[in-house]
């Protein structure tokens, strides 16, 4: 199994392998998942300071918060499952 990184803003990355959803960060039941994953420990917060504007839930249940948009993150997303497997660049 490939790694696949996906730039989720600011240098930071996260495995495209571990993700199960992305999603706004608006609706009340995403801003409960946000703040048990606070309570648990599970939050990644990678917006440096700046407004959450997607957030991303992984198959470990860690929350990563982002401060790009959820629809830039899937296209990044499914703009490096179509290159090349090329395991040279790792």
């Amino acid at each position: 199994m490939d790694i696949q990184l996906i730039n989720i803003g600011f240098g930071n990355m996260v495995s495209g392998n571990r993700i199960i959803a992305i999603v706004s960060p608006d609706s009340a039941p995403i801003k409960r998942i946000i703040t048990e994953a606070r309570e648990k420990g599970l939050l990644i917060d990678a917006t440096y300071g700046r407004r959450t504007r997607s957030v991303i839930i992984t198959d470990s249940n860690h929350v990563v918060s982002s401060a790009i948009q959820p629809e830039t993150v899937a296209n990044r997303f499914l703009s490096n499952k179509e290159l090349p497997n090329n395991n040279n660049n790792l």
